[in-house]
């Protein structure tokens, strides 16, 4: 039954789907996310030049870097706050209104240290720097949608908001392609912004219709402060996770060619749609470990099996079918990828460990112990990956997939080892 004071969203009102069920529509939404990219890019690569290609992937990864860095763990806070039983609606309001901000300023400043640092490869042009800021703002309340609507139980319904995002996203640059070769980074930049604003659009409506929630966004002291105080160690545990496949494309492109991160990034995000299982197992895993701590030990241990066998059949799919799919970009996309794309593939096993024992870390609060070895695994991988530059992107791959292994059989043993005490 839904019971609602105003607009505010109570716990009487919120009718929550199983662990599992929220589990698999995140994996199914992803996919769908992670296909619509893969059709955009394979456009783009035939709508403009590789250099463009380059540039346009250097700047989604900067707006994910910049959605990263901006979100301040809101979204794990939202999960932590109304797992504890506070009121959703006065947390949901505090975190939309500090990301915006964030995200904003955030934005505004990368794209001005953009043209001081690498005025050869920055753009100045109006559009640029206007669905650069939207893209940052709109990716960024995306992030806190999806773990809000994960801790009101109602993760399943992200399927739709990125199926749209990614379908309108797709549409836009199709027309792009249609109506003019040779496009700039400038226009496909804007026709990826497009998608996610209308997946920011739809997330705020799902709000509504299932939970009854409409955002009210406040940045009154004494509600933000405690959900920073929440949210920043979660913050500083996922930028470990994510820092690394969101920089190195920004700096091939920067410091190597345009051309370099144009080959590298299509591989890295088609291994990312394997990695997303993982993922999105463990903000569930979170999720029910805070809810309920006594079932912390079963909960990881089931989510690290759906995570191999969702994930490891994404994984198998891209190690078999590595070149066809790449070809669909272009023959010379496949000639320099598909080796990397295998090796990327591959490292889905170690990245489900990874993820695993950082969700643990989360439920229990052990921040301090998975962020220093985050921080130091990230590191060896960026510096792995560009040491091996020069001998193309399946060395790369390969460097990649050896120190990752090297840190998750380093977690994989104190995985095990915090379970055993908590059984």
């Amino acid at each position: 039954m839904r019971v609602r004071r105003g607009t505010a969203v109570t716990d009487a009102s919120i009718v929550r789907h199983s662990a599992l069920r929220s589990s698999l529509g995140l994996v199914v939404a992803k996919a769908a996310q992670t296909g619509a990219g893969f059709a955009f890019w394979i456009v783009a690569a035939r709508a403009t030049s590789d250099r463009e290609v380059g540039l346009t992937t250097a700047a989604v990864s900067a707006v994910m870097i910049c959605t990263q860095l901006a979100v301040l763990g809101a979204g794990s806070a939202v999960i932590v706050s109304v797992g504890r039983g506070e009121p959703p609606a006065r947390v949901l309001d505090a975190a939309f209104a500090i990301v915006g901000v964030a995200a904003t300023g955030l934005a505004l400043g990368y794209l001005v240290l953009q043209s001081a640092v690498a005025p050869d490869t920055a753009s100045a042009s109006v559009l640029f720097w206007l669905t650069f800021l939207v893209a940052a703002v709109a990716g960024t309340l995306v992030i806190v949608l999806d773990q809000a609507l994960v801790a009101l139980g109602r993760g399943s319904s992200a399927t739709l908001r990125y199926a749209l995002g990614g379908g309108v996203s797709l549409a836009a640059a199709a027309l792009v392609a249609w109506q003019a070769h040779g496009a700039s980074a400038d226009i496909l930049m804007a026709c990826w912004t497009l998608g996610t604003a209308v997946a920011c659009v739809v997330g705020a409506v799902q709000l509504r219709r299932l939970v009854g929630y409409r955002p009210r966004p406040s940045l009154r002291s004494m509600r933000g402060r405690p959900l920073l105080a929440l949210g920043i160690p979660h913050q500083l545990l996922t930028l470990t996770e994510r820092a690394p496949g969101l920089v190195l494309p920004l700096l091939l492109a920067h410091t190597v060619a345009p051309e370099a991160a144009a080959y590298w990034y299509p591989a890295w995000m088609m291994a990312w749609a394997a990695y997303t299982a993982p993922v999105l197992m463990g903000i569930v895993q979170f999720s029910e470990g805070v809810r309920d701590a006594d079932r912390l030990v079963s909960t990881t241990w089931s989510s690290l099996r759906w995570s191999l066998t969702v994930g490891g059949l994404a994984a198998a799919v891209l190690v078999i079918f590595a070149h066809p799919l790449l070809s669909l970009l272009g023959e010379r996309y496949a000639d320099s990828s598909a080796g990397a794309l295998r090796w990327l593939a591959a490292g889905l096993v170690p990245y489900a460990v990874l993820q695993a024992y950082n969700a643990v870390c989360r439920a229990r609060g052990r921040y301090t112990e998975a962020i220093v070895f985050g921080v130091t695994l990230g590191t060896a991988l960026c510096a792995s990956a560009l040491s091996a530059t020069d001998r193309g992107a399946s060395a790369m791959a390969l460097a990649w997939l050896v120190v990752l292994s090297i840190g998750a059989a380093i977690v994989g043993l104190r995985l095990v080892a915090v379970l055993r005490r908590l059984t």
